[in-house]
């Protein structure tokens, strides 16, 4: 199949199911800490579909909460506790799209996330690369999205002053995915 194969959308995205491809894609996160430096972590588990069709499209992920990786076992272990993710009681992040749009080379897409049963609207921005003709004849395409949530939002409430003021942990949290999409 060459990139010509594929229709785009009245929006100018590429029409089809686009499925994730795992190996070359991520989620994460990053968060002010102790006012000094970014604390970053990411998510191993997780998946996401982009399905486009003439006049619309829609992006749908799932993150398995408990796949969180940072550099120390102890802060993974508070993480994935009630006062973070409670990890036992809420498995799993969920966004799904309400609308996807170009702005020249931005993509936008705005839909509701839901962490430990809060959902509140989120627009993230990026970039579409693609449609490309990879290795093994097989199509794709990458998407790169960011937002910033307020974590206090959902749930994730946890903090400690610093002895001269501020906290040890930012509210504002910068969520990262790079998705390698597969048409399938």
């Amino acid at each position: 199949m060459s990139v010509t194969d594929v229709a785009l959308s009245s929006t100018g995205l590429p029409v089809g199911t686009w499925k994730l491809d795992p190996t070359h894609s991520s989620a994460s996160f990053a968060v002010k800490h102790m006012g000094v430096s970014t604390f970053r972590g990411r998510f191993e588990q997780f998946d996401a579909t982009l399905t486009i069709d003439e006049d619309s499209a829609q992006l749908a992920g799932t993150v398995e909460a408990s796949s969180l990786v940072v550099k120390d076992e102890n802060l993974q272990a508070h993480l994935g506790s009630p006062e973070f993710f409670d990890l036992e009681r809420y498995p799993q992040i969920t966004f799904q799209s309400d609308s996807i749009r170009r702005e020249g080379d931005e993509l936008i897409i705005d839909g509701p996330l839901t962490i430990k049963d809060h959902t509140h609207p989120v627009e993230s921005r990026g970039t579409i690369a693609g449609p490309a003709v990879t290795l093994g004849d097989v199509t794709k395409l990458g998407i790169t999205l960011e937002t910033v949530v307020d974590r206090t939002e959902y749930g994730l409430n946890w903090n400690a002053p610093l002895p001269r003021g501020g906290f040890a942990v930012a509210n504002d949290v910068k969520l990262t995915v790079e998705l390698e999409l597969v048409l399938s």
